[in-house]
């Protein structure tokens, strides 16, 4: 299915070939996310996050009118926060009232139509720290000290209290099988929802450095010597419950800087490798700076993973704070350029009616260079992905793929050759 928001011509031929798609694998070329039926899908969409709300009153601020708008808009993938603290309270006893205020949130996404990634979301670890996440139950700082820096909410990850949970938080018996038994309740809750699409099992993991070691050495030891594990226990968990639901690991966010992760193999056969796409200038609300070559360093790092274990791609968060600078145009133009060239897809940061990050205003109307990722994109195609490419110059979008091959007839006959479309 194509759906398009901008006056675009499009260039496609045979979408609707009748049987799965065969993912490329060889050489090194990064496979396509699929479906079911096997064909190549592209995900586009956006975040959907209630951090203000807990308790009785969570995810309130997610209404059905972000899946009317979103999809009215051409998209197709929501990533929807959840949260451990609000799921488990406390420790073994999970909020039946939680579990439904999320189903009410997957029936609206399925009504129109929109695939959901659910996504144990943490931000400075959790509530032990004036956040949301892990459970204050599940935080043990062994009485390192917190001082909170409200203007900087990112350096907190660097505290020594927040950096020692989340090192309890991968060492821990008791908390590894804590965080495992929270997503087998959640996977085995939803595992038949036809909109949920796969888990994600943790926002931006971070770990506790080491004396003397700088920060690129210290994320790629986090990612290999506890992430890796901790995905495949989760993983376990997650398929004791669900054969079918794709799992998307995120790297620690420094890779953001072009730091390529060091995540191992997790052994589950529908992974997704889920990166966040920020840079640290336009973090904190400067403009794009095309002579540093970020998108390209990026890029290049990035997609070492995926190409070595052989995984789709799909962006889980990504934008700019402030979109209307001078150079943000081009800043979106070349991203999505990017995006296309080696992910399966996104969700941005995020789906909301305001300023800031917010895709857009309080009227609906997007906020400035935010149209820029409402392109034309192909939603499923039944064959193998050659090239896809949307030029904003001209309006035109071009798909090449090679169409899936037909059933062989009942009857003795020559055999069909798979088509290719251009």
């Amino acid at each position: 299915m194509l759906r398009t928001t901008l006056a675009a011509t499009v260039v496609v031929a045979s979408l609707l070939a009748p049987t799965a798609a065969r993912a490329e694998t060889g050489g090194d070329a990064i496979p396509a996310l699929t479906d079911a039926r096997g064909r190549a899908l592209t995900l586009r969409g956006w975040n959907l996050a209630d951090k203000s709300h807990s308790g009785d009153s969570a995810l309130s601020a997610i209404t059905e009118k972000h899946f009317r708008d979103m999809r009215a808009k051409g998209y197709n993938t929501a990533r929807l926060l959840v949260f451990w603290d609000d799921l488990e309270p406390r420790p073994g006893q999970y909020s039946q009232s939680y579990l439904r205020k999320i189903g009410r949130v997957l029936d609206w996404a399925a009504k129109y139509d929109v695939k959901v990634i659910l996504d144990a979301h943490q931000d400075v670890f959790g509530p032990a720290f004036g956040s949301r996440g892990i459970p204050a139950w599940a935080t043990r700082t062994d009485g390192l000290p917190f001082t909170p820096h409200p203007d900087d909410w990112f350096s907190q990850y660097f505290e020594p209290a927040v950096q020692r949970a989340f090192t309890h938080l991968y060492e821990d018996e008791d908390l590894q099988r804590a965080q495992a038994r929270m997503w087998r309740v959640l996977a085995d809750r939803f595992k038949n929802h036809p909109a949920v699409l796969g888990y994600d099992p943790i926002n931006e993991p971070m770990g506790e450095l080491r004396e003397d070691e700088d920060l690129a050495t210290a994320a790629r030891r986090i990612e290999r010597d506890q992430l890796t594990p901790m995905y495949n226990r989760i993983a376990d968990q997650i398929r004791a419950v669900d054969k079918d639901g794709w799992i998307f690991v995120e790297p620690t966010p420094i890779v953001g800087e072009g730091v390529p992760t060091g995540l191992g193999r997790i052994d589950d056969p529908k992974v997704v490798y889920a990166p966040h796409f920020y840079n640290g200038v336009m973090e904190a609300g400067g403009d794009y700076d095309p002579s540093a070559r970020w998108i390209e360093n990026y890029e290049a790092a990035v997609t070492q993973y995926p190409k070595e274990y052989k995984v789709p791609v799909i962006v889980g968060e990504w934008g700019p704070l402030n979109n209307s600078l001078p150079n943000m145009n081009r800043f979106y133009r070349e991203a999505m350029a990017s995006l296309s060239r080696y992910s399966s897809g996104w969700t941005g940061w995020e789906w909301c009616y305001g300023g800031g990050y917010c895709a857009v205003d309080a009227t609906g109307a997007f906020r400035a260079n935010k149209e820029l990722t409402a392109e034309p994109y192909a939603e499923a195609v039944a064959g193998t992905v050659r090239s896809a490419a949307y030029d904003p110059g001209t309006g035109v979008y071009r798909l090449s793929y090679d169409a899936a091959a037909r059933a062989a007839p009942a009857s003795p006959s020559s055999p069909c050759r798979p088509a290719t479309g251009a």
